[in-house]
């Protein structure tokens, strides 16, 4: 069939407005990645420095991704996401976000404020302790990251053990970094909401958002085509090697176990900058916004008075974000970091200029904040800072001094020294209420260490203190062993976080039957009577004539201690499988106590 050219000249302008209508839409749609030209002239020669960025960090590869006002503008991975099968780093390769997931947490807190469920600053959780001290990291206590890390405990165990966590500092003193705040804000979330946090932070955040990839788990994440591998650089050479992904984010989830990718950030990023508007909608509050950019605690100025670089001036941490000045412009932003993945959000409230980067390797891990300087300076028409060069310096000294500092490992070793007990006695499982159980288990010729999921053999150092070898990733663990006025290993020291650490030996686990049977009437060779009271749960105790009971510690078999003293010890004698005495010994003797 032929039409005329009059009608195909109409149907050839109908066509070209559809199409002129559709690139419309699709430039104006949050989102879209719209480079406007004065975008492309300022990056000039961006490419070429990420190219030397990438080169002179040995890094395997960057995400980097640009929001000016309500648009993506620029978005484009740098190196490869696989870097053993190189396969190219896109902006839909999934990372794992880490630390960045505390904003989001501390938005879905704020959600619940919104409702009337919470409170930011109520004094309802511990008395003193409130929300917005939790996610401002304001507490007074300190990290104790060795309780959660690679670790088995749940949320809700892992919120049970913060009463065991002593302040170091006063509170609303000092910035005090805590992951276990955030974990237990998610329980708070969960107990308040009815959901879990995961499906709280989908329902609310993400799927409004179109943030349809972004998962929280490692299992979701390799299902997805494009995700990142995780790298490490070896301590002492430059080579490169894949490390096992860190999985074990349930336990402290509302801390840093969301996994997303340039594209969905920048969903995220768009929001964060329009006072929550995404898509036309009002996603996030903007109440809750502007109360996570509060400042509530400042920063030192450590850049500045450490090293010289002034150019980060007065950083202050409000709610899963800091704000500081970067060149006389108002930043706001968070770092996340986990073995392999390493990222930063952030943006200039006053400039409407956001850059999100997410890095593999843990020793390129500086670079999401040099990147993000770069991109901003470039798009201020600021003369550039040379970052890049500077952490590189800092860092080839750091990997320098590392080796010749391992080098010594080992100098303050005393020779000729031996364990004070056979290698057997030291076996056994030693407990601390909020790191858990130590189980050291006894080889022919070694003792082998197990805590979280680290498994090590251990060597003798001297006298009482055994170390596993170092680990190229970890490190190593160095236990010093303690004994009783008895001279029995009771407990281990090690150095974890901010403090040693002591676990104490579990005794043996006596049945309730045989307890209940150690239970009756005694008799003092002074013809004095008392008892020995069992409680199921809480174990046995003495009760003397006048005075309140006192508990009694299991050590061993049948051998028991009081809360007071280390040296006083009470054995109960079974002849025949029946109890016919207790004995109680101190330094200056024994006394025997018959059963009645």
């Amino acid at each position: 069939m032929f039409f005329d050219s009059k009608r195909r000249s109409s149907q050839l302008v109908s066509a070209f407005l559809l199409f002129t209508l559709a690139l419309l839409l699709m430039a104006f749609r949050p989102g879209a990645r719209a480079q406007a030209p004065d975008i492309t002239t300022k990056l000039s020669g961006f490419d070429s420095y990420m190219e030397q960025v990438l080169k002179d960090w040995n890094t395997p590869g960057i995400g980097v991704g640009i929001v000016v006002n309500d648009k993506l503008v620029f978005a484009k991975g740098y190196g490869y996401r696989d870097y053993e099968k190189k396969l190219p780093f896109t902006p839909a390769t999934l990372c794992q976000i880490a630390s960045n997931s505390k904003l989001f947490t501390a938005v879905s807190a704020g959600m619940l404020v919104e409702e009337g469920k919470l409170t930011w600053d109520n004094d309802q959780l511990n008395n003193n302790v409130t929300l917005r001290d939790m996610l401002s990291h304001r507490t007074g206590v300190t990290r104790h990251d060795s309780i959660w890390f690679k670790s088995p405990f749940t949320r809700k165990e892992l919120f049970e053990k913060l009463k065991y966590l002593e302040p170091q500092q006063p509170m609303r003193e000092t910035f005090l970094y805590n992951n276990l705040m955030y974990a237990a804000a998610g329980s708070i979330i969960e107990l308040k909401s009815g959901k879990t946090w995961e499906q709280f932070v989908r329902e609310r955040i993400f799927t409004p958002l179109d943030m349809n990839t972004t998962t929280f788990t490692i299992s979701d994440m390799t299902q997805h085509p494009d995700h990142g591998v995780p790298y490490k650089e070896k301590r002492d050479s430059f080579e490169l090697y894949k490390i096992p992904y860190y999985e074990d984010t349930e336990g402290v989830a509302p801390a840093g176990a969301i996994i997303s990718n340039i594209d969905e950030l920048s969903y995220w990023l768009i929001a964060l900058m329009n006072d929550g508007k995404y898509d036309g909608k009002q996603v996030l509050p903007a109440n809750v916004l502007k109360a996570t950019l509060q400042p509530a605690i400042g920063l030192p100025n450590t850049l500045g008075e450490s090293q010289g670089f002034w150019e980060l001036l007065n950083p202050a941490y409000g709610m899963g974000r800091q704000t500081a000045a970067y060149r006389g412009h108002l930043m706001t932003f968070h770092g996340g970091d986990l073995p392999g993945f390493h990222s930063q959000v952030s943006f200039l409230p006053n400039d409407k200029i956001g850059v999100i980067v997410l890095v593999i390797s843990d020793h390129s891990a500086p670079l999401y904040n040099i990147v993000s300087y770069n991109v901003y300076e470039r798009l201020l028409g600021m003369d550039q800072t040379p970052w890049s060069q500077r952490r590189l310096q800092q860092r080839l000294a750091g990997k320098k001094a590392g080796t010749e500092a391992r080098a010594k490992a080992g100098a303050d070793r005393i020779l000729n020294t031996k364990p004070s007990h056979a290698l057997a006695d030291y076996a056994g499982d030693y407990e601390n209420a909020a790191y858990g159980i130590l189980k050291i288990a006894s080889k022919p010729d070694a003792l082998q260490f197990s805590f979280h999921e680290f498994q090590f053999p251990m060597s003798h150092f001297h006298y009482d203190r055994f170390d596993t070898p170092d680990d190229e990733q970890y490190g190593k663990f160095s236990l010093n062993f303690r004994t009783n006025p008895q001279g029995d290993i009771d407990s281990a020291v090690i150095s974890l976080d901010q403090a040693e650490v002591v676990f104490t030996r579990k005794p043996d686990t006596l049945a309730p039957a045989l307890l209940e049977k150690l239970a009756g009437v005694y008799v003092t060779p002074t013809k004095v009577k008392f008892e020995v009271l069992y409680q199921p749960g809480a174990g046995l105790s003495l009760a003397f004539p006048g005075g309140p009971p006192v508990k009694l510690i299991p050590i061993k078999g049948l051998k028991f201690r009081t809360p007071q003293f280390a040296d006083n010890i009470y054995e109960f004698v079974m002849e025949n499988g029946k109890v016919t005495a207790l004995k109680e010994r101190d330094p200056s003797g024994e006394f025997d106590f018959s059963r009645q």
